[in-house]
């Protein structure tokens, strides 16, 4: 199976991001189509994201320690190297895991707590990935631009990840 790479998508206005998260979502599902294992899903989503999505430096997961229920541990994702394990006491991520909410984030060196590893980042979305219940991980988002993310991509990534949790196998 091959995919051409496409140019990154329009995200200038409400109008055009509501259009190019429909073809995110469209996109997800047919890389998802045939496969439930939960690894390879969540890598191909977050390639597909990084590759896709313009203004992002990072875009990937981190999944919740089967051994340590209050902390995440990288997962696959895209970009520079990441931080590896995040108390869920910490960060923006820990934030989302903790509350269960999305965490749109402005200004990281606003937030209190903000773990910095990648000191480019100026903005970022955390969407919590909630399957069978429960918090499976964590999906982050990196963007070296103030205030890239808003109320409409929270939606948009939402949508998208409605369709990988449905897509995949969560043990």
């Amino acid at each position: 199976m091959s995919f051409e790479h496409t140019p990154p998508l329009d995200m200038s206005s409400p109008e055009a991001k509501r259009a190019s998260y429909d073809t995110l979502i469209t996109q997800a599902q047919a890389i998802l189509h045939g496969e439930r294992d939960r690894i390879a899903n969540l890598a191909q989503f977050a390639a597909l994201v990084y590759n896709s999505v313009p203004q992002l430096n990072w875009a990937g997961f981190y999944l919740v320690n089967p051994s340590n229920d209050r902390e995440l541990v990288l997962g696959p994702f895209q970009g520079k190297v990441a931080c590896v394990r995040i108390p869920f006491e910490r960060g923006v991520c820990g934030a989302a895991a903790r509350s269960g909410e999305v965490q749109l984030v402005e200004d990281v060196h606003a937030f209190p707590g903000h773990i910095a590893c990648d000191a480019a980042s100026r903005s970022e979305l955390v969407l919590p990935v909630i399957a069978n219940g429960r918090l499976q991980a964590v999906l982050d988002l990196d963007s070296p631009e103030p205030s890239r993310f808003d109320a409409e991509d929270a939606k948009g990534f939402g949508a998208m990840l409605a369709a990988l949790i449905a897509g995949t196998d969560w043990s």
